[in-house]
């Protein structure tokens, strides 16, 4: 697994690290029942903190992409509460499509958009 951090960006490296992760899994370069390296290993190689590591791994957690198990460490274990993440991508593309619908994207861009992503994932 390589992660990319850049550290120019507005964004907090955790979400970063968070977001490749899950990139990973939706691509399928990470698995169900893969282990992810320690925090102290990962932080190691991208060269940041270990809590920082350690909140992306809670986030993901929490969210229901992974399993912390002292002795098995962080494993990917996929929480499959459909209708949870269903009502968690409703609540999180309200905003974005409000944002869209403020700079006058079409129901037809989105929805191109959309696919296009979703090919994307799927290759």
């Amino acid at each position: 697994m390589i992660i990319e951090i850049d550290f120019n960006s507005d964004e907090a490296i955790y979400i970063q690290l968070r977001n490749q992760i899950i990139m990973g899994i939706a691509t399928s370069t990470i698995h169900e029942g893969d282990s992810l390296p320690s925090v102290r290993q990962l932080a190691d190689n991208i060269g940041i903190n270990m809590h920082t590591v350690n909140k992306a791994y809670n986030v993901l957690r929490q969210e229901g992409f992974l399993q912390l198990d002292r002795r098995k460490g962080a494993v990917i274990c996929i929480d499959a509460n459909k209708l949870q993440a269903l009502a968690d991508m409703k609540e999180q593309l309200t905003i974005v499509l409000a944002k869209g619908s403020c700079k006058q994207i079409t129901k037809e861009e989105v929805h191109q958009l959309v696919d296009e992503i979703y090919d994307e994932l799927r290759r």
